[in-house]
């Protein structure tokens, strides 16, 4: 496995050579970039330069600025409500992104570019290890743009970026942020900050994170009317959903060595995440052999290398090294007794190195080399998936040629991973390629459409799980047998970027061969339902649209309206898949001034009544939130902010959700606070 990667590098460095070679001719000076929101550089689609405006696929970015006045919450949830995405809302503990209906081990999740070395991916009760506010932004890649991540972003890819490892020196040698705030639905209370100090060469950074909230309100029963009907189960009148508390601790370090051609650093965290699992709240009828509420306790400490530096060597003019290693554990507590049951490990490294070309003639490019090795254990009496060992290697080029008016992106990686148990092996070989091109036909417009198609090998529990797994509800068995799931997809994109006007479209649609789901067989085992996963054939195709125009400018001070559509459907030659989230349609009236910035949101997320043979549908929603910001002093580095959520009280129950008949969503909620930076 490692001898073929190994060629395969070979062979796409010597591609790049040839074809940088090729392109001689010296690059133009490049215009200075714009301040604007469309000029953002987005880091993860490519390690070579690339402006929001010129993507060929769907991106999201989230800033700092956003982060200091969003909700304290999982990673799902934060995100929910960004064009095609969704939360797994497994509770304030535990949410996980669903990008384009897809969800678990087809969304991958990354820190700094390599991944997380944790169990998110294996539940959706399992947290990823990373908190937002230790974070300095978040991108969304969808599409094409993937395919540099290999298999496991087959949906989608999140990079949570931080800079614990400072790329650059500190504004006049210090330079900091600090954001709290307190909130009243679930009485909670977080504060984050960092701080960067040391002019160079060397160059010093801390951060810290710390939130705590109780069990929250709803305005009903948090068991649904569909669930007591269908079960016969007599709901619990109490309107909170109980076991929902969540803790989060921390806290890291880095030094790096900063000179005027790169940097190179390392650091180390911490994580410390206590959080509550919603249960089944009835008074009748009562098991009484059943488990009581659980909380799970996470901890993880991970260290990261990180460095980028100029060179001129042949066709390449930069290197970039990102690796981490990870020690990640978690376990599983009974609340009433603290007995210890299921404990879940992790402990791996992954490393990515990535030689980018030099810019000629509007030709960029770059090879790159992912590898991963992690060893799984699950222990107790629910360790449904065995020991696994498992080593991933990947290679790939991307490539984007930009003539002003037209311009191309091509990429092509080789993905090889081995899975090893106590009494199976199983390795799997995949290439993925993709190829796009676009056009501006215009100032202001641009067009693009790419294909690709992706591999994905089987992770462990859908090979191997046999056992309860009661985060899904199930008992989960695996097929040793399974074959690499197979994507071809195509995605057709418009852009407007006028000075009033923002409009950004996309039409996607993914066919897939051998799609890797679950089904339930009738069976009953452990008093729980059995589901074996199996492969089938499936199609997926959506649309998102997200718009913005300048309906009012005087001065400083600017009345913008924005809306945000999404729309999602999936079909397997079994039948409808399981959690595949409605339409929803947002929109928002934004008021900003030099001192005052005002925001009102409107939500509507339709029912969905298509559903698989062993889900219920679920009642469609509107919620109201409401954002005001205010800088009191002329220097605007401190922001105060009250933020209502749910302002109408509405029942809010998430189709995608594993939990929706048993713990909707919070009801109205009231959030203060403030975000400084210095």
């Amino acid at each position: 496995m490692l001898r073929r990667a190994v060629l395969s590098a070979a062979s796409l460095v010597a591609l790049a050579a040839a074809v940088s070679a090729h392109a001689e001719t010296p690059a133009a000076p490049a215009p200075a970039p714009q301040d604007t929101e469309v000029s953002k550089v987005v880091i993860t689609a490519a390690p070579y330069a690339i402006s929001l405006d010129t993507v060929t696929s769907s991106v999201n970015i989230v800033t700092r600025d956003h982060l200091d006045v969003a909700p304290p919450t999982g990673l799902g949830d934060m995100l929910n409500g960004q064009p095609g995405l969704r939360s797994t809302a497994y509770g304030p503990g535990a949410s996980r992104p669903i990008i384009r209906g897809l969800s678990g081990p087809r969304v991958m999740v990354l820190e700094n570019g390599v991944g997380q070395v944790d169990a998110s991916s294996l539940s959706p009760d399992h947290a990823v290890a990373s908190d937002l506010g230790e974070a300095e932004r978040v991108e969304v890649l969808r599409g094409p743009s993937t395919l540099a991540y290999g298999g496991s972003g087959i949906g989608g890819v999140v990079n949570i970026i931080d800079d614990r490892v400072p790329s650059s020196p500190a504004h006049n040698g210090f330079e900091g942020r600090i954001a709290g705030s307190m909130s009243s639905v679930d009485d909670g209370k977080s504060i984050n900050g960092s701080a960067k100090f040391g002019k160079g060469p060397l160059v010093f950074a801390i951060d810290a994170d710390h939130r705590k909230s109780s069990d929250y309100d709803v305005p009903t029963t948090p068991v649904s009317p569909r669930l007591a009907a269908r079960d016969g189960l007599t709901p619990d009148p109490d309107k909170t959903v109980k076991n929902t508390d969540v803790e989060v601790d921390a806290y890291g370090a880095g030094v790096s060595y900063v000179h005027d051609s790169g940097y190179f650093g390392a650091s180390v965290k911490r994580t410390d995440t206590t959080y509550g699992v919603p249960y089944l709240q009835i008074l009748a009828p009562i098991d009484p052999e059943a488990e009581g509420p659980v909380s799970i306790h996470l901890q993880q400490t991970r260290y990261d290398l990180r460095g980028e530096q100029d060179v001129d060597l042949g066709p390449f003019a930069k290197i970039r090294l990102s690796a981490g290693h990870a020690k990640y554990e978690h376990a599983e507590v009974s609340v009433e007794d603290g007995e210890v049951g299921t404990r879940f490990l992790s402990d791996g490294t992954e490393g990515r190195l990535e030689l980018v070309q030099k810019e000629r003639d509007g030709w960029q490019g770059a090879v790159g080399f992912q590898a991963l090795e992690r060893h799984f254990e699950a222990i107790g009496d629910e360790a449904f998936v065995p020991s696994t060992n498992i080593k991933e290697y990947g290679v790939f080029t991307l490539q984007r040629l930009d003539k002003g008016d037209w311009g191309l992106d091509a990429g092509l990686r080789f993905d090889s991973r081995e899975l090893k148990t106590d009494f199976a092996k199983r390795s799997f070989d995949n290439v993925s390629a993709s190829l796009g091109v676009f056009y501006k036909p215009a100032d202001h417009h641009f067009v693009a459409l790419t294909l690709s198609h992706n591999g994905r090998a089987p992770t462990e529990f859908e090979l191997f799980a046999d056992g309860p797994h009661p985060g899904t509800g199930g008992y989960e068995v695996g097929d040793a047998t399974l074959d690499s799931e197979k994507v071809t997809s195509m995605e057709a994109t418009y852009r407007y970027t006028g000075d009033r006007l923002r409009v950004e479209g996309h039409l996607w649609g993914a066919q897939y061969d051998g799609f890797i789901e679950e089904k339930p067989t009738g069976a009953v085992e452990d008093g729980l339902p059995v589901f074996q996963y199996f492969q089938t054939d499936a199609k997926f195709h959506g649309a998102e649209l997200e718009t913005s125009y300048v309906a009012w400018r005087g001065g400083e001070n600017a009345l913008k309206l924005e809306g945000v559509y999404d729309w999602v459907r999936g079909s397997t030659d079994l039948g409808i898949p399981a959690r595949v989230p409605p339409w929803a349609l947002t929109g928002r009236v934004v008021w900003s001034a030099p001192r005052l910035e005002a925001q009102a949101e409107v939500r509507r997320v339709a029912s969905q009544d298509r559903v698989s043979t062993f889900e219920l549908p679920t009642d469609g929603y509107t919620q109201v939130n409401a954002t005001v910001t205010f800088k009191p002093f002329q220097n605007p580095t401190l922001r105060l902010f009250v933020d209502g959520r749910n302002l109408t009280n509405e029942t809010i129950r998430e189709h995608a959700s594993f939990l929706k008949d048993f713990a909707p969503a919070a009801g109205r909620s009231v959030r203060a606070g403030f975000a400084w930076r210095f």
